[in-house]
């Protein structure tokens, strides 16, 4: 069983910068994609960010030129760079991934592994 622990979240002011970790344990499996994901109060969850095993990264839009994803070349921990951080920026982030154990179909590209969250909160 694959396990995802998000880190470095916490409170920042606006226009600050916080860098967000996504440790990888457990069975070996083949990471087919990662993500972020983020959900703030009475809102739902939205993607923020994905890359797949190419290296291929995708943004939502209110996040695009800000934020960066990235993946440790080693290993399946992913990396969240948030820069030019906004109030609407307040979230719960959560780290994702489609671990299987190939990449071989459609259906490896479907998220199947979360992490707890861990909260970003971006206020003056």
């Amino acid at each position: 069983q694959v396990q995802l622990l998000e880190s470095g979240g916490g409170s920042v002011q606006p226009g600050g910068s916080l860098k967000l970790s996504c440790a990888a344990s457990g069975a070996i499996s083949v990471f087919c994609a990662q993500a972020w994901y983020r959900q703030a109060p009475g809102k739902e969850r939205e993607l923020v960010a994905s890359i797949n095993r190419r290296g291929v990264t995708t943004y939502n839009d209110s996040v695009k030129g800000r934020f960066t994803i990235s993946q440790a070349q080693f290993n399946n921990d992913v990396y969240l760079q948030m820069n030019s951080l906004r109030t609407e920026d307040t979230a719960a982030y959560y780290c994702a991934a489609a671990a299987w154990v190939q990449c071989a179909s459609a259906k490896n590209d479907r998220i199947n592994t979360w992490g707890p969250g861990t909260q970003v909160t971006v206020s003056s």
